[in-house]
């Protein structure tokens, strides 16, 4: 399995740990500040882009869901909300993250129902054929081998079962494309310093932004995997992408 340009994309070129462990690192740095930073930086566009992505699942009323990259909780908790599942179970390789992600599901009463655990997409400790849907906001990008994932993602999944994917992708309209540019080489890293976020994070997200097989791309990459029925829609003017396919 050749690796992606992607794939070599790392929050520090200097440092002789890997991709995920140096993922791990950066988000265990910054995850005090991840929320509030998200919301900010995208003036909270950022939370429809998550809903919108949650009902792309709405047809199909999961009834085990499995978070991947769930970060701080975020998308499993408006999935929640959203669909109401018997069970989500969300899986990060920051801790940090994770132990954010508790105290929120915690303040809301959900432990029941949604629960956090230290896992990555490439060995999801679960068994074939395991859950009805899953779903990844902002989290393919921090994969080490997009495709292992995928196929990982894949055999998790019940036959019929659903991935919906969101993901940063580049605007192709001139106009907002120039902005977007602006807005990501000197906007968002002289807010992000600003407030005293780690540089290095903000300017992995910009270079793992460029270098990701996005569009019809990823979807290729999907459907090599194995997943069927594949489809993207285009969030934004195209600053964000959500990708769909089903297990057969």
């Amino acid at each position: 399995m050749l690796p992606f340009e992607h794939d070599k994309v790392v929050p520090n070129k200097e440092s002789s740990l890997t991709k995920k462990d140096q993922v791990a690192e950066m988000f265990n740095d910054i995850a005090f500040k991840y929320d509030f930073l998200n919301r900010f930086l995208s003036a909270g566009i950022d939370k429809g882009w998550r809903k919108k992505a949650i009902r792309e699942l709405k047809s199909l009323n999961p009834q085990l869901v499995l978070d991947v990259a769930t970060g701080t909780g975020d998308v499993a908790i408006m999935t929640y909300q959203a669909l109401h599942p018997t069970k989500i179970i969300g899986i990060d390789i920051s801790e940090g993250m994770l132990a954010l992600g508790r105290q929120k599901i915690e303040k809301l009463a959900l432990s029941q129902s949604i629960e956090l655990f230290t896992g990555d997409s490439e060995t999801i400790k679960f068994d074939a054929n395991y859950f009805d849907a899953v779903t990844v906001a902002f989290g393919v990008r921090n994969f080490q081998y997009l495709e292992k994932g995928l196929s990982e993602m894949l055999r998790v999944l019940k036959p019929g079962g659903k991935l919906v994917v969101l993901e940063f992708s580049k605007p192709s309209f001139a106009p907002v494309k120039a902005f977007y540019k602006f807005y990501m080489n000197v906007i968002g890293p002289s807010i992000s310093k600003l407030f005293g976020s780690n540089k290095a994070a903000y300017q992995y997200l910009n270079d793992s932004v460029q270098a990701f097989p996005e569009g019809q791309t990823f979807l290729n990459l999907m459907n090599e995997a194995g997943f069927t029925q594949t489809y993207l829609i285009k969030l934004s003017l195209g600053i964000c992408t959500i990708y769909c396919g089903s297990k057969p």
